[in-house]
């Protein structure tokens, strides 16, 4: 459970004001059907994230525990720092009208992930928590939270979310959690 709500709770935080979030304002405004657009983020978030679950899963069986404490804590890090820098939106990632709102933000949504800090994270999450289903799941909730809420408000709560002060906060859990694996908290655990 904890991997669940640790992974939701991360990239929630994350995820606000992140390019993901602008795109889901974007597809919102240009399209103007939620229902689709909400069945788009979760079906690219699932797969991509599913990916990158897996991926953390398989790094952790190739790599001594020793040296995944190291990896993860500073990979941690880098996310804290990461999150602190403003996300760009570039609008060719909304130009996708040609297959229809679903096909538009599952193709422009599961692009837009690649590489992005939400895609990493669960990477770095599956590999510390090593319970694959729980941390996809949790990070596919998590977008889902900072999403829906952008696609059925669209840009009307867009300029009152304190997007600094969130991404402050999301740094402050990456580095928490990768000063705690640096320090080998949990391992005892075997966390």
């Amino acid at each position: 459970m904890e991997a669940f709500l640790v992974s939701t709770g991360i990239v929630a935080l994350a995820e606000i004001g992140d390019k993901t979030q602008l795109l889901a304002f974007v597809l919102a405004a240009k399209f103007r059907r939620p229902a689709p657009i909400c069945l788009g983020i979760l079906l690219a978030t699932a797969v991509n994230h599913a990916l990158a679950g897996a991926a953390g899963a398989w790094l952790t069986a190739r790599i001594a525990p020793e040296t995944m404490r190291w990896i993860l804590g500073v990979s941690f890090i880098v996310m804290a720092l990461w999150t602190l820098v403003p996300d760009k939106f570039e609008e060719s990632d909304a130009r996708l009208a040609k297959f229809g709102v679903l096909g538009a933000t599952l193709i422009a949504f599961f692009l837009a992930e690649m590489g992005d800090k939400t895609q990493v994270a669960t990477v770095a999450l599956s590999a510390r928590f090593q319970a694959y289903y729980a941390v996809v799941a949790g990070t596919t909730c998590g977008m889902m939270i900072a999403n829906v809420p952008a696609v059925l408000l669209g840009e009307r709560i867009a300029g009152r979310i304190p997007a600094r002060a969130v991404h402050a906060a999301a740094a402050a859990i990456f580095g928490a959690l990768g000063i705690a694996a640096l320090l080998g908290v949990g391992q005892e655990l075997g966390l």
